[in-house]
């Protein structure tokens, strides 16, 4: 049986999001019905609004959600009705580095959560008036009072915690954290460089400072989200407007350059500055991501004594691990998020959207009432 639920709906690429009743299919196998309470807005869902990816519109996006379970379908094993959830993405769970705990590559990564809009068996999970629309985004489109959400997308978390802090954790703090512990892991002693201090990157931030790196610097052209930075764990900004990102760098570390560069914006110039201010067997993660097919050129001689350029989906996250550690720091008050969040009510999204294009809120949250 179908249920009837408000979303928001993004009708073609470019359009606003416009609130509509659509319908739901019935769990299936590995699904759960889920009440969103909470919903993080992403670049991505930005991104894919604009028509700037080939996902199918109409459709409902939404990658950051976090609800409590109302019904299961068949075959679900790690959640029940009443549990509460943070939504993340999805995967098979089958392929080679998903059984390796690596499923932020899984094989069948873009379909399942970015272009295909539908399960994997090519069914749709929304509808309006029987016609099927884009859904299944990152296994659950939550950008409604109701998602229909992937087994694989659900991390079962403490009720202790409000959800309404917790939904940016589904996709851009755990990129951002991810980054820094999955990847950089930084070692005593250790400098590490953060480009660009929005939702990302200071994640990264405050992730860095749970580490044992003694330099932190973050990088922005913005001088209030530089001082947020400092606030939140940075030992050095540098505002990009005003100096000379890879000569900063150099003189704040003592002219090694640093062993570590969370890249976030997906400008390709500033990766190149990311690459230039490495010290040798240095790591630089990519995690902003420029329209597909964009291209960086790179010094090859400069990369031989072993500097690093890793891309970076995700935080290469393990969700049903990493989540509940996150959600602890969260609860502990060691991972300050709600210092990035802005809530709105789910009827003023396109506020929400307007506030986050225009960086006035670094992480809007939508609340369902």
């Amino acid at each position: 049986m179908s249920t009837t639920t408000r979303a928001a709906v993004v009708e073609s690429g470019g359009a606003s999001f416009t609130l509509s009743d659509v319908e739901l299919d019935e769990p299936r196998a590995h699904e759960a019905l889920v009440r969103i309470v909470a919903a993080g807005l992403c670049h991505t869902d930005l991104g894919v609004a604009s028509g700037g990816l080939p996902f199918p519109l109409p459709g409902v996006l939404g990658h950051e959600g976090a609800g409590i379970v109302e019904a299961v379908g068949p075959d679900v094993t790690g959640v029940e009705p009443g549990d509460h959830v943070v939504l993340s993405f999805t995967s098979c769970g089958s392929c080679r580095n998903c059984r390796d705990g690596h499923p932020a590559y899984c094989a069948a990564w873009l379909p399942l959560n970015l272009l295909g809009g539908r399960r994997a068996d090519g069914s749709a999970t929304i509808s309006r008036d029987g016609t099927p629309l884009g859904g299944h985004f990152f296994g659950q489109s939550s950008f409604a009072e109701r998602a229909l959400v992937d087994e694989r997308s659900l991390v079962k978390v403490d009720k202790d915690v409000p959800l309404e802090s917790l939904a940016p954790l589904g996709c851009g703090v755990q990129t951002g954290v991810g980054a820094v512990w999955n990847v950089i892991k930084p070692e005593a002693g250790s400098s590490l460089l953060v480009l660009g201090a929005g939702a990302v990157g200071l994640s990264a931030v405050m992730a860095a400072r749970l580490t044992p790196a003694t330099t932190i610097i973050a990088v922005d052209k913005v001088g209030e989200r530089l001082a947020l930075a400092r606030e939140l764990g940075a030992t050095h900004t540098v505002n990009a407007g005003e100096a000379d990102v890879a000569e900063a760098v150099l003189e704040l570390t003592g002219g090694q350059g640093a062993d570590g560069v969370v890249e976030t914006t997906g400008s390709v110039a500033v990766l190149r500055k990311g690459a230039d201010a490495l010290a040798p067997r240095g790591t630089l993660v990519v995690v902003g991501a420029p329209p597909f097919g964009t291209e960086v050129a790179l010094d090859v001689n400069a990369l031989l004594p072993g500097r690093r350029v890793v891309g970076l989906t995700l935080g290469d996250s393990e969700t049903q691990t990493d989540i509940p550690a996150l959600v602890q720091l969260v609860r502990d008050g060691r991972l300050p998020l709600d210092r990035l969040i802005g809530h709105y009510p789910f009827a003023d999204i396109d506020q929400a959207v307007r506030d986050m294009s225009a960086g006035k809120t670094i992480k809007p949250v939508l609340t369902f009432g």
